[in-house]
């Protein structure tokens, strides 16, 4: 089902430079630019408030920029954040059309429990993927329901919709499942002292 875009009213930035951009952070916009499809690149400033709402727990945010009377359907690429307040202090957004797809990075979400006492590492994070520019999946699955010690969900494996695919190789592996090593050190020891018990016990 394809998403529904956040409308953002923008207004054109006509002065740059460090102390023009405090001064728009200041006064509660944003700085932005929308770039791509050839287009000439538009610099402009974005409610602050309205850019965190829309980026809110999802990088790939489809949005609506309204500037100048026109609309621009876009994605956020890029995010720059202030290193000790976290504020958003720049976004790029990128042209895209309802009917184009386009390559974003994806979270890799893990479902299900393996078996009985063991437990899973997530080796890819994020996975590289071409979907539609208007239904970005939030997350790609990966399934560990049932999985044993040494068994792994690779690329093959991933769950999404069959408009969605993932440019990896197939063969990646994105999850596997171990056991524990503090499980294993305390399997040693009680080994270990069922063989001091033995030696006394035989002594």
């Amino acid at each position: 089902m394809a998403i529904e875009s956040t409308k953002l009213e923008a207004v054109t930035r006509k002065e740059f430079g460090k102390g023009a951009s405090r001064r728009m952070r200041r006064d509660g916009n944003t700085p932005a630019v929308l770039y791509g499809h050839g287009e000439e690149p538009q610099h402009m400033g974005i409610n602050s408030h309205d850019v965190f709402l829309a980026t809110k727990g999802n990088a790939n945010a489809l949005v609506t920029v309204c500037l100048e009377g026109e609309d621009h359907l876009a994605l956020v690429k890029d995010i720059q954040r202030n290193p000790l307040t976290r504020n958003i202090e720049h976004i790029d957004l990128l042209r895209v059309k309802r009917d184009e797809k386009v390559e974003v990075e994806v979270p890799v979400e893990v479902v299900g429990e393996p078996e009985s006492g063991l437990i899973y590492t997530i080796d890819v994070l994020n996975v590289l993927v071409m979907a539609p520019a208007i239904d970005i999946p939030e997350t790609i699955v990966a399934d560990v329901e049932g999985l044993g010690d040494g068994e792994r969900v690779t690329v093959a494996d991933l769950k999404h919709a069959d408009d969605v695919e993932v440019l990896l190789p197939a063969d990646e592996i994105i999850v596997s499942v171990i056991l524990p090593e503090v499980e294993a050190s305390e399997e040693e020891a009680d080994a270990e002292d069922e063989a001091k018990a033995e030696e006394s016990a035989a002594e």
